[in-house]
């Protein structure tokens, strides 16, 4: 079927669905359509129903009221996410949902029911393969490694290709949720090119990002999404980022003035065999310090052995970008995910006050605005976005003077990370010291100093007003050194 006679109509509507958890209305009768080869962005605050609509979409939970139409046929209580495959809807979920115990063979054939028989693997790994080179040439990612040895950002890569692997079963709305959250900024560049041409062979992405300017960038139209509703359709050509931001019922404010410091003695830690190739990381109390560069360039790894040697009980605090693997605790409550770090503080006695761990989980809950009817409900009710705040409250709620930011931002929605901003700014100007990686140059903006990385060295250094966007990327390729 022609491209033009696919878009007379829509190939995928969902009409007045609603959906609830116990108390908590997740979807309150949301419209949402797409047709064949469009893309359109899905936006919206943490907590707003995104996640919940596109689950239904992929056959992960059922809708409480509502019609679902695919290709004009009406689709039954007994959706589930085979069938969605039959329908050619995939999905990238923001908590990857590959097998780590697995190679990408192994993960490919998972989908496709048809790679069976004799040669099943290698037709497995040239399909994967295949896809990988075309959405992220270069991308050095070995078909043998299992899942679990590859770093996040290869596993969102090796997600990303195999929803948009076709066999018997051709891919044809692929749901992207967060799928850039931890990308660098080349394999970024990529993906958005090669959605646009998905859809100039008929294949509709359905793209769920908190990076507003990808959304504007890349999308045919935009949806916003509030409190369980969809409050604007917009055409995304002429939209503009504060357009986005107004509609979503944020503003964005200035941050706080810089803070008065104390020293706070962060020793350096030098790259062994470079002497004098590299500049020493200092840090002061009241001090937000930012680690920037290409994606792979040492500054992870920086601000790990930073923590580490920072380390001691009480001495410092960390905040996981990838919580999945690092952050979180799935079968705990929210109350115990929050209040971990700080144990020693709640002890009331030899025992664990139990009102007093309460009592620092409500405050933090209110303070971080986490949208959820009960501190005692398990983690994972939570939407990824709200997960992340509760690490950021887990690290906040101790006394420990240091704070290190791994990349934190993933999944968070411009509004909760103005408020996080904040809050950094607010803790800075009592005293404490925040070290921060970030792979979103923007975020660096919050930084009073930043070290840009180039080939694991830390060769720059911007203070103040130095702190731009083409000075990072300037210094990321090397342009400057031991400034």
């Amino acid at each position: 079927m022609a491209l033009s006679t696919l878009r007379e109509r829509p190939t995928l509507e969902l009409r007045a669905a609603a959906k609830s958890f116990g108390p908590v209305r997740a979807l309150r009768g949301t419209d949402f359509s797409i047709v064949a080869g469009d893309v359109v962005g899905l936006v919206g605050h943490n907590g707003a129903g995104k996640s919940t609509l596109m689950n239904i979409i992929a056959g992960v939970v059922g809708r409480d009221a509502g019609d679902f139409l695919i290709g004009g046929t009406a689709i039954g209580a007994d959706y589930s996410p085979a069938k969605a495959l039959r329908h050619g809807v995939r999905c990238v979920f923001q908590e990857l949902s590959l097998c780590r115990n697995l190679d990408l063979a192994e993960n490919t054939r998972m989908l496709h029911a048809s790679l069976r028989g004799f040669g099943w693997r290698g037709r497995a790994g040239r399909l994967i393969h295949g896809m990988l080179e075309d959405i992220f040439p270069e991308h050095g990612i070995p078909l043998r490694a299992k899942v679990e040895d590859l770093s996040l950002a290869e596993r969102q890569m090796v997600e990303i290709a195999r929803a948009y692997t076709d066999t018997d079963l051709p891919a044809r709305f692929v749901i992207l949720d967060e799928p850039t959250s931890s990308l660098g900024h080349e394999a970024t560049a990529q993906l958005l090119r090669f959605i646009r041409r998905a859809a100039d062979r008929g294949v509709a992405s359905i793209l769920i990002s908190h990076r507003l300017d990808e959304i504007l960038e890349v999308c045919d139209r935009v949806v916003v999404m509030v409190d369980g509703e969809v409050v604007g359709r917009r055409e995304a050509a002429g939209l503009r980022r504060r357009d986005l931001v107004g509609m979503m019922g944020h503003i964005e404010t200035p941050l706080a003035e810089e803070a008065t410091r104390r020293s706070l003695g962060i020793k350096r830690i030098a790259t062994p065999g470079t002497p004098g190739q590299e500049l020493p990381i200092e840090a002061s109390a009241g001090e937000v310090v930012g680690f920037a560069g290409l994606d792979g360039h040492g500054q992870r790894e920086r601000l790990r052995m930073l923590f580490f040697a920072a380390g001691g009980e009480g001495e410092a605090a960390y905040v996981a970008g990838d919580r999945g693997a690092e952050g979180v605790f799935p079968l705990w409550s929210i109350c115990e995910n929050m209040t971990i770090r700080s144990i020693a503080a709640l002890r009331d006695g030899l025992l664990i006050s139990r009102v007093r761990e309460r009592v620092m989980a409500r405050d933090w809950v209110d303070r971080m605005k986490v949208k959820t009817d009960g501190i005692d409900r398990l983690l994972t009710t939570l939407s990824g976005g709200n997960q992340q705040k509760v690490l950021f409250a887990r690290a906040l709620a101790t006394d420990a003077p240091i704070i290190f930011l791994d990349d934190p931002m993933r999944g968070v929605d411009v509004g909760t990370k103005q408020e996080v901003y904040r809050m950094i700014r607010e803790e800075a100007a009592a005293g404490r010291c925040f070290v921060w990686f970030a792979s979103e140059i923007e975020e660096m903006a919050n930084c009073d100093t930043v070290y840009i990385f180039h080939q694991q060295r830390a060769t720059t250094r911007l203070q103040g007003t130095e702190v731009t966007s083409a000075r990072i990327v300037q210094a990321s390729f090397g342009e400057d050194a031991l400034v």
